[in-house]
């Protein structure tokens, strides 16, 4: 019998530098280092065939594993600077894994992200035969209320003939939240990233969409996490 189901592997980035938050892939959020929330997320999912770590530091290889997650190599340094991109730490890993279908990108950032959103994503992605999609959330915060500077003056990022004054009136906008990425591997490695004009989107309450960017996003998210396990 052919065993039709895909094989996904997730990547989890988490490089040792981090200047708007230092060692935040480690730092301990609600009892807990930050990277380990997505980890157990991962280890959770039905669909993940794999869940690995992709890390040039040699604490954090050390705490995934003690976590659960597989760590095949040790990130070279030149994926590991300030200007390393995902995409390139993706294409890294691939090199070592090429029987697989889709890749999953896991940023540790994302603690709020639950093992049902992943699952979510991931099948909607199986049913429809998507090639490319990432999570999104509703913005906080609408385009067309938005203005650059210019010579002191402001200008609207958005041109329209008139400005829209009610919130009610204004369009539905969404942003990027940081927490999932998946593609079609084939697909990927040809595009070699997660943002084409096939991209779909899949979106992800705001509630749980938060990326800890400095200590402002790690104390919020530790709030939340506070908050949610006293109504439990």
């Amino acid at each position: 019998m052919i065993n039709l189901k895909p094989k996904i592997l997730a990547i989890i980035p988490a490089r040792g530098g981090s200047k708007g938050l230092p060692r935040k892939n480690i730092l301990y959020l609600n009892g807990k280092p930050l990277i380990s929330w997505t980890i157990e997320s991962a280890l959770k999912s039905k669909y993940i065939s794999e869940c690995i770590l992709s890390s040039d530091d040699v604490e954090i290889i050390k705490i995934a594993k003690k976590w659960g997650c597989t760590v095949p190599f040790t990130r070279p340094s030149y994926l590991a600077q300030d200007n390393s991109t995902s995409i390139d730490v993706v294409l890294h890993a691939l090199e070592y894994y090429k029987e697989y279908d889709y890749v999953l990108l896991l940023q540790p950032t994302s603690p709020l992200r639950t093992v049902e959103d992943i699952d979510s994503c991931i099948e909607y992605v199986l049913k429809n035969n998507i090639e490319i999609c990432v999570s999104v959330c509703e913005s906080d915060k609408s385009p067309y209320w938005m203005y650059c500077i210019e010579d002191e003056k402001l200008i609207p990022i958005i041109q329209n003939e008139e400005m829209i004054l009610r919130r009610q009136e204004l369009p539905v906008s969404y942003v990027l939240n940081g927490a999932i990425y998946i593609a079609k591997i084939e697909q990927f490695l040809k595009e070699k990233t997660f943002f084409t004009q096939n991209t779909y989107s899949f979106i992800m309450p705001k509630e749980r969409s938060k990326d800890i960017d400095d200590i402002f996003d790690f104390k919020m998210c530790e709030f939340i996490m506070q908050s949610q396990n006293k109504t439990k």
